[in-house]
């Protein structure tokens, strides 16, 4: 089962969380047949996602990732409730470029780094917020941690990872994000970066050893109390109401048009690839309600 659990430590001004999702990534993956690459890209923004939904504190609040660094696999989008189920979807789910010097699937050559990091906080409000950063790397947690420091002046450590297997499952996916308090001391901070810097590779560690043994590597020589735990899953919220309160939106010469073709229409989710259908009568119906809705 995947989780995220979370941790404090340094007498309260270390606030760290620690995502497992290989499950998570798995469905994903499944979903929109990734490549090995694309589910590198979609399962570390999945996770972020994941990570920063469950810090909101609203109930039925959502929050919005898209990446977009003019890379082949174009956008990556993963969108988070306030407990941290997720769903997502890559442009190019199909995407191949060539491993890295090292051997390791190049998810910053894939994402590209010419473009924004857009993080949309949706809360219930007239308009959501939404903050942006330039992308760094492409390699998705880099630029997850200058998108904190930058838009949300919060310094934070991010580390994701998905390691994907010789068959193309997902072998092991999961994160971290650590953040500081404003009370932090130097000391303090200087042992938490030399922690990270020395800690073993994020996806052997879950791999071998689970959450449990990432909090052990990063928050070494300190104090620290798990303050809370809870599963978290891919899970879309689409239905067929949501569907035609999209058609509603579609313009009237454009429903028009597909009632006079005469044949059924089909709408896919971009997140779970579930289909619903309309016939031309569905149809003419949703443009009726449309219209006595605008008088």
């Amino acid at each position: 089962m995947d989780r995220i659990i979370r941790a404090t430590a340094g007498n309260g001004n270390i606030k760290m969380a620690v995502i497992t999702a290989r499950d998570t990534v798995q469905r994903a993956s499944a979903i929109h047949r990734c490549s090995p690459t694309a589910s590198a890209a979609l399962g570390r923004a999945l996770c972020a996602a994941s990570i920063m939904g469950d810090m909101m504190k609203e109930e039925n609040a959502t929050l919005t990732i898209r990446i977009n660094g003019g890379g082949p696999i174009g956008s990556v989008v993963a969108v988070s409730d306030s407990s941290g189920n997720v769903r997502g979807y890559v442009e190019n789910p199909y995407v191949d470029v060539p491993l890295r010097a090292d051997g390791k699937l190049n998810v910053g050559a894939a994402v590209g780094r010419d473009g924004m990091l857009t993080v949309s906080r949706d809360i219930g409000l007239r308009e959501p917020y939404i903050g942006s950063t330039e992308l760094v790397s492409g390699e998705i947690a880099e630029d997850v941690t200058a998108y904190l420091l930058e838009s949300e002046q919060v310094p934070s450590a991010c580390a994701l990872g998905v390691l994907v297997d010789t068959d193309c499952s997902i072998k092991a996916a999961g994160g971290f994000i650590v953040q500081l308090m404003p009370g932090a001391e130097e000391e303090m901070i200087a042992k938490l970066e030399d922690n990270i810097f020395m800690m073993d590779q994020l996806t052997t560690i879950l791999d071998e050893d689970g959450a449990e043994a990432v909090f052990a590597q990063v928050l070494r020589g300190f104090e620290y109390h798990i303050v809370a735990e809870a599963p978290v899953e891919y899970r879309c919220y689409c239905s067929r109401e949501r569907v035609e309160e999209a058609l509603v939106c579609v313009d009237d010469k454009e429903l028009e048009e597909m009632i006079a073709d005469g044949k059924d229409v089909s709408v896919s989710c971009q997140f779970c690839d579930k289909e619903y259908s309309f016939t031309a009568g569905d149809l003419r119906g949703l443009l009726e309600r449309k219209r006595k809705k605008e008088k």
